[in-house]
Formats: C-alpha cells, sequence, structure tokens
C-alpha cells in the first residue's frame, strides 16, 4: 500500500480510503472485521460525514460504538469527516459547523479529526464564517487539517480569500467511465465534441498547482450512482476485456485495476472506497501496489469511450 504525507499537513496516509457511510446497518463485529481488513491491507484513512447512515451522525456513531478504532491506536490511523448538508439545504454557516464538528467527535468517540471537509458548495456561503469556524477548531485541537468536497477552483479561491489554513483535499466524483475532470483536458478545444467542454472549471490543474489532493469518490461506478462498470458487458464489455486482462498481467483482480486507473495519475490522487465487503477492500487495495503504463493507462480510458483527439 502505497502512503504519502498529505501536503500543507504532517498527516501520512494511505491512498485508499474506507470510507464509512454504509456500515449502519453492520453489527459491531462486521464493523470491526471491515476497519480491520481494511488496515491489515494497509489502509489508514477513513471517511466520515455528518449525514452518513439511517439518522444523523449514524454511521459515525456505529463507529464509535464498535470500538472500530481502539483509543490506544487513535493515532494511527486518519480520521475525516465532512459537514454542511442538511435537509433539503446546505450550510456553511460558524454555528453549524462548529455544532456538527462536537456532535462528530462524540459520535466517534475520539477528541479530535484529523480533516475536516466542507460538504459540497453552499451558495450561500458567507466565508467569514468558514474562517471563524476554522479558526476556533485548529485552536481548539478538534480539527487537524481542512478541505472541501465537489468544490471548483473559483469556490476555492473564495474561501481561501478568508481561510488562513490551506485547503488541503478536494473530494470529487471520478471513476474511469466517470471522469470529465480528466477527459476534457485531453480533448480541450475540440469545436463539436462533447468531451471538451469543461464542467468543472479545472478541478484537475487547480489541485495539482494548489498543493490540492483529490479524493475520488464512486470509483467504480458508471456514472452518477447509475451502478457499477465492472462486469457490465452490456455497455463496457471492451472496457471489461481490459480489465481482465491487465488483472490477469499483474496478478489482482479488475477492481484492483480500476483503483490503479486513479493511484497512476501523477496528481497523487486518493480513491475512497464504498464497500462493506472485506473482500472487495481486499481486492481494492491490491490496487494501489499495481503501476500502470502509460499504455496500458490510456488503453483504459478508450476503452471506457472517452476520445483521444
Amino acid at each position: 500500500m502505497k502512503t504519502f504525507t498529505l501536503p500543507g499537513t504532517g498527516i501520512d496516509a494511505s491512498d485508499i480510503i474506507l470510507g464509512l457511510m454504509r456500515i449502519s446497518p453492520l453489527d459491531d463485529e462486521q464493523i470491526r472485521t471491515l476497519v480491520r481488513t481494511a488496515r491489515d491491507a494497509g489502509i489508514t484513512m477513513f471517511d466520515h460525514a455528518d449525514i452518513y447512515g439511517e439518522t444523523r451522525h449514524g454511521s459515525e456513531r456505529r463507529f464509535g460504538e464498535a470500538g472500530a478504532i481502539p483509543a490506544a491506536e487513535r493515532d494511527q490511523v486518519v480520521i475525516q469527516s465532512k459537514v454542511g448538508i442538511r435537509d433539503g439545504f446546505f450550510d456553511f454557516s460558524r454555528e453549524h459547523i462548529l455544532t456538527t464538528v462536537d456532535e462528530s467527535l462524540a459520535a466517534l468517540r475520539t477528541d479530535y479529526l484529523d480533516i475536516l471537509l466542507l460538504h459540497r458548495p453552499d451558495t450561500l456561503v458567507e466565508p467569514e464564517e468558514v474562517a471563524a469556524a476554522f479558526d476556533e477548531l485548529q485552536a481548539s485541537g478538534k480539527v487537524r487539517a481542512f478541505g472541501v468536497s465537489n468544490h471548483t477552483p473559483g469556490q476555492i479561491e473564495l474561501l481561501k480569500r478568508w481561510v488562513k489554513q490551506p485547503l488541503v483535499v478536494n473530494q470529487v466524483q471520478l471513476s474511469i467511465t466517470h471522469a470529465p475532470l480528466i477527459a476534457q483536458g485531453v480533448a480541450a478545444n475540440m469545436a463539436g465534441l462533447d468531451q471538451s467542454v469543461s464542467r468543472d472549471n479545472g478541478i484537475l490543474d487547480h489541485a495539482r498547482l494548489n498543493d490540492i489532493t483529490l479524493q475520488a469518490w464512486s470509483p467504480f461506478q458508471k456514472g452518477f450512482f447509475d451502478g457499477v462498470f465492472l462486469g457490465d458487458r452490456e455497455d463496457y464489455a471492451e472496457l471489461n476485456d481490459v480489465l481482465d486482462e491487465l488483472a490477469e498481467r499483474y496478478g489482482v483482480t479488475p477492481t484492483g485495476i480500476a483503483v490503479a486507473w486513479i493511484t497512476r495519475h501523477p496528481a497523487q490522487m486518493q480513491v475512497v472506497l464504498g464497500t462493506t465487503n472485506p473482500e472487495r477492500v481486499r481486492d481494492s487495495a491490491a490496487g494501489s501496489d499495481v503501476r500502470l503504463t502509460r499504455e496500458e493507462w490510456y488503453r483504459l480510458f478508450t476503452a471506457a469511450g472517452h476520445i483521444l483527439p
């Protein structure tokens, strides 16, 4: 498992992250087994959000109740959570950020978060309030580092005008088949080609220029929760043929190759897993150690339907 120091922090993390969005229905032993499997595979980072679970803070609460990370081992892992999505609206107010972090810490049964992300953009954001909340959270030791999710470069730059702390993460949707943030740049300035249309104002290049780590969520999804492309030979026969071929070549599963496609990018992205299946966790983690060649990476890219001009 590859690890690295997140730029702008002293935090060492694995390039694979286990997301805990779906653990609420699991019993304590199932949660401990899932987390133990991840850690045995070299995963050191765990992703939460206040809205994950059947109730608010539900997944965080189950994680804490299950004793997924013993107190004596807390400093061996990186715990990240998110704030800002409410029932029918977004809320980046100082009061909501501070209250939610306290609730998350209580649910997780920990004294601090390693990273706090603003969960999707709040168009009514008042950056001064975000800055005030971040200052208080940092000064109190409740949060070590900060970031965002699904933000454009302009939205990040607006926050940075007031926020003193570096914004070190942007969590975005990315898979081989859902890759506009990569594919657009490959086909830039191609009139009449849908792939050339910029939908994010240059998230990828902005992240690389500003030492922001991109975290890829839904790494196996065809589109926006349209199902997985792995094994889908009706829509992605060629892609699955190439995945199978490379999986055999590298001694991993197609899942591992799908992970390797993301981690091969020099932007040094992280992959956020959403599975509760320990076997899928192991299969995914194995992809961290696969370094695809340029030819293999582009074969997967074009097999997924993206165009090389």
